[in-house]
């Protein structure tokens, strides 16, 4: 393997990993609040998880780069705060990465959470459980 290789392999690694660790939080808790949550703007929430799924992926970095490019709002920010923007850097790909793998996450968790009882849930709360302990102890593990 060369040293072009290498690094081309460490960057995707590195990009993906990043993506992930942005990525898997927000997707549980939002597929977590799609399922069990009923609330005004349900509707709206699961439209635009999954916008990036229908826009066509031109569309979308058109979007992603107007956003985070060196005139926009936060790419503007970060520019004026830290001295150097995130669009075409390696933080940028991971940004990107992430927008366009959340609705690809968010379905399947969200479809699990959907399979666990939430009376397991209330279950474990009426036996003293707090509702985080009862999250991480009964509904997440069974998801």
């Amino acid at each position: 393997m060369t040293s072009v290789e290498l690094s081309a392999l460490l960057l995707s690694l590195r990009v993906a990993s990043l993506s992930l660790v942005i990525t898997l939080p927000c997707a549980i808790y939002i597929a977590y609040i799609l399922s069990r949550k009923r609330f005004w703007g349900r509707g709206l929430l699961n439209a635009l998880v999954f916008i990036p799924l229908v826009m066509p992926p031109v569309v979308t970095g058109y979007l992603l780069l107007l956003t985070f490019g060196r005139n926009g709002p936060i790419g503007g920010l970060l520019e004026g705060v830290f001295g150097s923007g995130i669009a075409f850097t390696w933080v940028g790909a991971a940004i990107a990465a992430s927008v366009m793998s959340f609705p690809l996450m968010v379905r399947p968790i969200r479809q699990a959470f959907d399979a666990v009882d939430p009376g397991l849930e209330i279950a474990a709360r009426s036996l003293g459980a707090g509702r985080m302990k009862s999250w991480l102890t009964v509904s997440l593990p069974l998801a």
